[in-house]
């Protein structure tokens, strides 16, 4: 792996790895094509030298988000060591054969809410979002749960990635990586 795609994966195995949510728990930051900005936490599901892997459904407002303006980023934090990374970067789906994979090893009930949930659709009462995933979990008894069309996953590619590592009396260590060619500069910021 890249310098800073290892460095990351060093840190998130240092605060548990990604069996913990919590090491995995990233802020996104998406925007329309209006540049009105919209961010939630989704869990980093893999990393490569490729760049960091998420899931959603396409038709959510981050879905929408990124095909209007297929740039992202996100953050890490992990205030228990004091740490975070900031990410910047283009964003594309996945193929659709990474998108299958990941969702067949979903447990069942996760692979029945991607069926049952019109995520980011108002809904006029949660007995209605049961009564929708009752309906899925009968429709596909004994059978396997296919992937929705309307679900799958992105792939950010870094162009920047920040790292930060807190010290006493605020002099913090932040290390800039910038991609530049194939490969990555880094730059030592002020805290």
């Amino acid at each position: 792996m890249s310098e800073p795609i290892e460095l990351l994966a060093r840190w998130i195995d240092d605060v548990g790895g990604t069996g913990r949510i919590d090491a995995i728990a990233m802020a996104l930051a998406t925007a329309d094509a209006s540049a009105r900005p919209s961010a939630r936490i989704v869990l980093l599901r893999g990393l490569d030298d490729r760049g960091l892997r998420f899931f959603t459904s396409y038709e959510s407002r981050k879905g929408s988000d990124l095909a209007e303006n297929p740039r992202a980023a996100a953050v890490l934090y992990w205030p228990r060591v004091e740490r975070q990374v900031r990410i910047e970067g283009d964003v594309s789906k996945l193929a659709e054969e990474e998108s299958d994979e990941y969702f067949n090893a979903r447990p069942r009930g996760h692979r029945l809410a991607a069926w049952a949930s019109e995520q980011s659709e108002p809904l006029e009462a949660y007995a209605l979002l049961e009564e929708r995933f009752a309906h899925f979990e009968q429709r596909f008894e004994g059978m396997e749960v296919p992937r929705p069309h309307s679900w799958g996953g992105y792939l950010l590619v870094p162009s920047r990635m920040e790292f930060w590592q807190g010290r006493p009396n605020r002099m913090h260590e932040r290390t800039l990586y910038t991609r530049k060619g194939n490969g990555w500069e880094a730059t030592l910021l002020q805290p």
